[in-house]
């Protein structure tokens, strides 16, 4: 069920961000918009990591299928790493936006991402 919602939404957001890329430009729209088109980058990057992350974490749980302590990798845990790894690209496009881009920016974005999916393998 979570992998048709998540593959219906990506599919959405894409249709949606294609027909606002091609309809308006940033300086011409309202801020209310702009919120919107990063709402739909992470639903789209959230929905491609969810399945790629997964198709990979099935891959590795079929070559290590016969050791015991390998629990099988569901789509809900790839959705939790997703959730996390669909920000980098908002929080990253955030930053250019304001003109922060130098290499302590990205540095603390890819801390932010290695705490945050560490945590999320201790606790799923």
């Amino acid at each position: 069920m979570l992998g048709k919602v998540l593959a219906l939404s990506s599919l959405s957001a894409f249709v949606l961000l294609s027909a606002l890329m091609q309809s308006t430009s940033p300086s011409t729209i309202h801020p209310v918009v702009i919120l919107i088109v990063f709402i739909l980058i992470y639903v789209l990057a959230l929905g491609v990591l969810a399945f790629f992350i997964y198709g990979i974490g099935r891959m590795i749980h079929a070559r290590h299928a016969k050791r015991q302590d390998v629990k099988p990798f569901t789509i809900t845990r790839a959705y939790y790493f997703a959730s996390v790894l669909a920000l980098a690209p908002v929080m990253y496009i955030g930053a250019r936006s304001v003109g922060r881009t130098g290499f302590i920016d990205i540095l603390l974005i890819t801390l932010f991402e290695a705490l945050a999916c560490f945590y999320i393998a201790k606790r799923s």
